[in-house]
């Protein structure tokens, strides 16, 4: 399905590598490098010299912590993020925010993509993304409370409740007037659920591809590969890219990620097994 984000569109085949930029103090991987307004920018830079085609720009960390109010959050994306865009024409600029307000106030600073990681909490954030013609990311939470850790969450069968929850608020974003190839949907793995459910999503994530809705993941140093591996943030890429693999060959075609050059040449590399994308150079045995 040809994606259409904001101002920039792709084609069936291509995958994206959507790079995270925070602009938090307490950020669990990067411990608030991105902090200060020019390293954050600095880290764009970088980012888009590695070929990442989205940048995901933060203002709140998902994890609980110090209540930060929607004026706060404001200041510090939105000026971030006309900043960016007056540099990068380009890019794609995506801000991770629940709230309407935000929503509205980064896309008129020129955001393309809402990435709404709580699943739909503030229910007019579909209609600030067909106001403003945005792309939205649709992901499944289980119906946390935003900035709340899943504490015994169950479910009869994980994945069945992740395709019915982010399919449905797809289908609430068309109804209000965003354009179909301008919906992603995202399992979210770790949000609203343990590690098993996490280990499931990614073992079964072509059954969320068969939805025919673009999907979204967000794998990288996440504490279902830490648990799994028995490893610290920080020490993890290794089995983010195991993971990213397995999600790649489903057909998964936005990679939220830390690692663009790593993650980049391990998605290239699957989506050329799986016979969906042509090597870059084949000599070997031709001449």
């Amino acid at each position: 399905m040809t994606l259409a984000l904001g101002r920039h569109t792709f084609g069936d085949d291509d995958t994206l590598m959507m790079a995270i930029v925070n602009r938090t103090p307490d950020s669990f991987f990067d411990k608030g490098a991105t902090w200060a307004e020019d390293a954050a920018f600095a880290r764009v830079a970088e980012v888009v010299a590695q070929g990442a085609e989205i940048v995901d720009i933060g203002g709140i960390k998902a994890a609980p912590g110090v209540e930060i109010s929607a004026a706060e959050e404001k200041a510090r994306v939105v000026d971030f993020v006309a900043r960016v865009r007056a540099e990068w024409p380009g890019l794609v600029i995506s801000v991770d925010t629940w709230r309407a307000e935000v929503g509205a106030a980064v896309c008129e600073a020129g955001a393309d993509v809402l990435n709404d990681a709580w699943g739909g909490a503030d229910p007019e954030l579909v209609d600030v993304a067909a106001q403003w013609g945005a792309a939205i990311v649709c992901t499944h939470t289980g119906g946390v409370t935003p900035r709340t850790r899943p504490y015994r969450i169950e479910y009869d069968d994980v994945v069945a409740s992740a395709i019915a929850d982010t399919v449905a608020y797809a289908e609430r974003a068309l109804a209000a007037g965003v354009a179909r190839e301008s919906i992603v949907i995202d399992p979210a793995h770790d949000f609203g659920k343990n590690t098993f459910h996490s280990l499931e999503v990614t073992r079964r994530l072509g059954e969320m591809v068969a939805t025919g809705w673009p999907v979204l993941v967000s794998l990288s140093n996440k504490d279902f590969v830490g648990e799994t591996l028995g490893m610290e943030v920080g020490e993890r890429l290794l089995g983010t890219l195991a993971a990213t693999s397995v999600c790649a060959l489903a057909g998964a075609r936005i990679y939220r990620v830390h690692q663009v050059v790593e993650t980049r040449q391990t998605v290239d590399m699957v989506w050329s097994i799986a016979g969906r994308r042509p090597p870059l150079r084949a000599i070997r045995g031709l001449q």
